[in-house]
């Protein structure tokens, strides 16, 4: 079996696409698969796990509204630590 990726967004992509459906629909040995686009990507990270799960959880915290505001002139002061 071989695959190829189309960027159907590109005017080639849609120019290919066209093409292939009007020339191999419903040919014997010749099917497109659509991509799942629910699954994550195979590509592996270049980001550690411990950071993207510190990223995820930061996310997670200014969305509840748990944020530090920093002031850069008195970072120590901002944090209490004063």
């Amino acid at each position: 079996m071989t695959t190829i990726k189309i960027d159907e967004k590109t005017k080639t992509g849609k120019a290919f696409m066209a093409m292939f459906e009007t020339f191999f629909k419903g040919v014997e040995g010749i099917e497109i698969v659509e991509p799942d686009y629910g699954q994550v990507n195979e590509e592996p990270s270049i980001y550690s796990s411990e950071f993207v799960e510190k990223v995820k959880k930061a996310e997670e915290n200014i969305k509840n509204g748990e944020t530090t505001t920093l002031n850069p002139d008195d970072i120590w002061g901002s944090l209490g630590l004063k």
